[in-house]
């Protein structure tokens, strides 16, 4: 059997590969072999065979392995998979060969160069873009959950999408993009990553401008007490675009959590606010204590009094929500009473401060003026007295 001519343009691309791309000669030789081997029993009869790549010359060899045997009848049914022992044995040094052993009996055909070259190429093509899928995928998986930078490349009816870089795009559906903002070719823009998915086509990456992690990850950037630990974010409500609500504390009595999150005359909490094209930031203090915190949370709004309905539990409605994300809805409830003066500041415009309050307390809110709150008092004291009017009328009679 004649041996297959030096490749040097599959050394060279194994060398490249290697090099340049940071695939393993190993790895492509492994599959080169596998795909040899197949495409020799399509095209020379389904033998068992291995197939033997020499990443030094580039030469490829084709070996028959057969197992030796005594029994007569299976050589005659399979000469493929099984060899005589007589037969081996009148092999050059197959003296030693026993029943039971393997031989490999080189099987290269003569023309077998140039369907090794065309299988090769498709196998090294194929495994270049199988690496490379798998060293972004690598790459991009290490941004999930983290603030990236990218272009505004293109928009179809589904998505925004947003170059990364690499030539890889995220795409922004239309609940992940500001309803206040319109994005524009090449416009850069910050993103948070919220999925990276693994696809034969390429890595599927999801990004998002309203996920409130996005302004966690922004107030970790801005903020460095946040990002050393000194300052925690307890809890983010957010209506993106419009208003968001950030509760923050600090297990160092000396440190003020809020006035740390607003940085000098406000540069921190400004930058992330123009990051976000001017959507309000409201940075209240958490405390372990349910009544402060809530009073808090309905900032700016002056709170008089907090009442726990231990009794009733919030009902499913839209304020009793804990977080967009789909988390479980409140069980717990209460009635906050504020100045008369305050109660239109306190529930917000078309209710978004009491909403947002509520979903980041994880309380069910039921806001009422101190008049209203004197009324419901009276209300309460003058129906058993009326009940026990009546009664003595029915016991007279």
């Amino acid at each position: 059997m004649s041996k297959p001519k030096i490749n040097t343009e599959m050394i060279g691309a194994l060398d490249y590969l290697e090099k340049e791309k940071g695939i393993k000669k190993e790895i492509v030789i492994e599959a080169l072999e596998q795909a040899l081997e197949s495409a020799y029993k399509q095209n020379y009869g389904d033998k068992n065979v291995e197939v033997e790549f020499n990443s030094l010359t580039g030469n490829i060899k084709v070996y028959a392995v057969k197992t030796i045997t005594d029994d007569e009848e299976a050589v005659e049914a399979d000469s493929n998979e099984f060899m005589s022992l007589a037969d081996a044995r009148k092999l050059p040094h197959g003296q030693g060969y026993d029943i039971g052993d393997e031989i490999r009996e080189e099987v290269t055909p003569r023309d077998f160069g140039r369907i090794a070259a065309q299988t090769a190429k498709q196998v090294v093509m194929q495994r270049l873009r199988e690496e490379e899928r798998k060293i972004i995928y690598d790459k991009y998986k290490t941004y999930e959950n983290e603030i990236i930078t990218g272009e505004v490349s293109r928009e179809d009816k589904r998505f925004t999408y947003v170059d990364l870089g690499d030539g890889v795009e995220g795409a922004m559906g239309f609940r992940d993009k500001m309803p206040n903002e319109h994005y524009r070719v090449h416009d850069r823009i910050q993103v948070y990553v919220t999925k990276v998915n693994d696809d034969r086509r390429g890595p599927q990456i999801f990004v998002s401008r309203t996920a409130p992690e996005l302004l966690k990850r922004l107030f970790e950037r801005e903020v460095p007490e946040i990002k050393d630990g000194t300052v925690l974010i307890e809890n983010i409500a957010r209506e993106a675009g419009d208003r968001a609500k950030v509760a923050v504390y600090s297990n160092d009595p000396n440190v003020d959590p809020v006035g740390t999150c607003v940085g000098p005359r406000g540069s921190r909490v400004q930058a992330i606010v123009n990051e976000l094209d001017g959507e309000n930031m409201d940075i209240v203090e958490y405390v372990k204590d349910p009544a402060e915190f809530i009073a808090n949370a309905l900032n700016p709004a002056e709170v008089l009094d907090v009442i726990f309905n231990e009794d009733k539990p919030a009902t499913d409605t839209e304020d009793s929500t804990t977080e967009e994300d789909g988390e479980e809805q409140a069980e717990r409830s209460c009635t906050v009473v504020v100045p008369d003066n305050q109660l239109s500041l306190a529930i917000g415009k078309r209710g978004q401060n009491a909403r947002l309050a509520a979903r980041l307390t994880k309380y069910k809110i039921d806001i009422k003026s101190a008049s209203e709150m004197a009324e419901s008092d009276q209300a309460a004291e003058d129906e058993p007295m009326a009940d026990s009017e009546e009664d003595a009328e029915n016991s007279e009679d």
